[in-house]
């Protein structure tokens, strides 16, 4: 049966657990050991840990605005389309998060659009994550 769309918002569930980055409650909403695969890094981010390092990076201030279109949930995944701005430019993509049996995120995809943002967001979020996160997650342009 549909939900009500007036019931909550688009993308509530997951912004809210985005906000909890670095707290228990945060850890608590994911499986060992979670994957983030990303369009801005060039490979995928391992663990709680490093997921909420990538995740706190973006949500602090990345965004001019952010908001989600459309979502869908079907059996573990869950399907969000989001419109923003980044950089005073217009950004848009989409987010998968799939769920294990306990309920627990095991994998985050993060997509971006269009190119120009996918290479200016990553160059951003390299420059707020150096030291942080292994260089290599990131393609780098010599």
């Amino acid at each position: 049966m549909p939900m009500d769309p007036s019931a909550r918002k688009l993308g509530e569930d997951w912004i809210a657990i985005v906000r909890k980055s670095g707290m228990p409650e945060f850890a608590a909403a994911f499986a060992a050991n979670p994957v983030l695969h990303t369009s801005v890094m060039s490979g995928p981010c391992v663990g709680v840990e490093a997921v909420a390092t990538v995740l706190a990076a973006t949500a602090g201030g990345m965004y001019d605005t952010l908001a989600f279109t459309h979502e869908t949930v079907d059996g573990p995944k869950t399907y969000l389309e989001w419109e923003g701005k980044a950089f005073g430019k217009s950004v848009g993509g989409s987010t998968i998060l799939t769920r294990n049996e306990a309920g627990l995120i095991q994998s985050i995809q993060i997509y971006h659009r269009p190119l120009p943002m996918v290479l200016q967001f990553s160059a951003e979020l390299q420059n707020r994550l150096k030291g942080k996160v292994s260089p290599s997650l990131f393609a780098t342009r010599d």
